[in-house]
């Protein structure tokens, strides 16, 4: 597939690397030189110096032929632009990075008469995520599957947990929860277990279950399960305004510190004056500890500097070590030391947007038999969790379970089916009009559900 990105800032050069390892033919375009060779370079993509609202610029990277147009720059409406130039010169799908309070309201209007295929916005995304981690506070990151019936939510097993040197066969047949795991992290092992994987402390478990079910889940196994009330956020940008949105809808208590007087004053006309800001500096101690950092059940770290995030999420850590803590990560590479500081849940708007865009992706290629609805990276990329949605009849439709040859590190975790989900079993079978949640190793490239099968 031949992909253009326009736009080569950590959004556009996330993108760019992930559809080139996909085996996309990505040519990124950008007018500062330095981006366009650093992105070439360590990318492995065709990179233009250019302006990508230009029709000149567009028609040289191949706009005529390609098969998707992404537009990741900093401003919105060249974004828009891009595509819709992108659309007059060619046939390629669009999808444009929007970001603007304003315009979020209007994205329906814009994916219509623009003709886009997606309107994406990292800031929003990222809220959301918090918002749903917020809500159960011992959760590393929980996504949604079948319009919101399934989740799938990561945790760290506590190493006084009682499921330490149990076996998973254990969950069901002395827990009876239809809790299923589909990925362990084991330090820099990931794992799609089978029933007789034995657990440890400190290992990471991913599981899949109907929503509502995980809380007897996490109440047997001792795991808090009562929400954030009061939250904290240090930093004032877009992200901690589509939070702070999301958070008084669950009538949380929310108190945000922002350096700057100037959108201190926009987020409390934005807000209505419903959250408690303070203009101040989010590196005072003094004034972390005024505004009640050792008492508030979560502290979210949303400056524009990481290791200021870092060192923040750290101090609130120390101050209130029951607290749950959000802590943004953009560009800081040592995964392994970072995994190590336990930085609670860790978001990076680059990487969320770069999922959507190649789930995108791979849902071009797929067949008519399935299309794929959701895909979500784990464990930094190694695993991958998917939802695909079953329009017709196919190799993998009416056969059971048991009978199918699956490719290895691949486990099916729920089937959708009629309004309700449940774990399937061997003797069960896939149908016309369910929605399949599975995990796969990232080497598998699943695009289609009959990818799942061998041979």
């Amino acid at each position: 597939m031949r992909v253009i990105v326009v736009g080569c800032g950590k959004v556009g050069t996330s993108i760019a690397s992930q559809l080139s390892q996909e085996g996309c033919n990505v040519t990124v375009i950008d007018k500062n030189p330095l981006h366009v060779v650093r992105v070439s370079d360590t990318c492995d993509v065709l990179g233009i110096e250019g302006d990508g609202s230009s029709y000149k610029t567009l028609e040289e990277a191949g706009v005529q032929e390609a098969d998707l147009v992404i537009a990741v720059t900093d401003s919105d409406e060249k974004n828009l632009l891009c595509c819709l130039i992108a659309k007059k010169g060619g046939h390629a799908a669009t999808i444009a990075r929007v970001r603007n309070p304003a315009y979020s309201r209007e994205a329906a209007f814009f994916r219509e008469n623009f003709d886009l295929a997606m309107a994406v916005n990292p800031e929003m995304a990222v809220a959301a995520e918090i918002a749903r981690v917020v809500r159960f506070p011992s959760a590393i990151s929980i996504e949604i599957f079948a319009k919101g019936h399934v989740e799938l939510l990561t945790f760290r097993l506590a190493s006084d947990s009682i499921l330490i040197g149990k076996t998973l066969y254990y969950i069901h047949s002395h827990l009876h929860c239809d809790v299923l795991v589909l990925l362990v992290r084991r330090g820099t092992q990931v794992t799609v277990p089978s029933g007789s994987f034995v657990l440890e402390g400190g290992d990471i478990l991913s599981v899949v279950y109907r929503q509502g079910d995980e809380v007897g889940f996490f109440r047997k196994i001792g795991i808090e399960t009562n929400p954030v009330k009061t939250v904290m956020i240090v930093g004032g940008g877009k992200i901690t305004y589509y939070l702070a949105r999301r958070l008084l809808k669950e009538k949380m208590t929310v108190k945000i510190i922002e350096q700057d007087q100037a959108r201190c004053d926009e987020l409390a006309e934005y807000l209505h004056g419903n959250v408690d800001i303070i203009h101040g500096d989010g590196t005072d101690e003094e004034l972390l500890m005024e505004e009640g950092i050792a008492n508030v059940d979560g502290f979210v770290a949303l400056t524009g500097l990481d290791e200021l995030n870092v060192i923040l999420s750290l101090f609130a850590k120390s101050k209130n070590p029951k607290v749950k803590l959000v802590t943004k990560i953009t560009r800081i590479g040592f995964s392994d030391v970072i995994d190590s500081l336990d930085l609670g849940t860790i978001v990076n708007p680059k990487d969320i947007t770069a999922d959507y865009v190649v789930h995108y992706s791979r849902s071009l290629h797929a067949s008519l038999d399935s299309n794929m609805e959701a895909l979500y990276k784990l464990a930094d990329g190694q695993a991958e969790v998917m939802e695909f949605h079953v329009k017709q009849t196919s190799r993998v439709t009416g056969r059971e379970l048991q009978k199918m040859k699956l490719k290895k590190n691949i486990l099916i975790g729920k089937i959708y089916r009629n309004g309700s989900s449940f774990t399937p079993s061997g003797p069960d079978t896939i149908e016309v009009g369910d929605s399949v949640v599975l995990v796969a190793k990232t080497e598998d490239k699943i695009t289609d559900l009959e990818d799942i099968l061998e041979g």
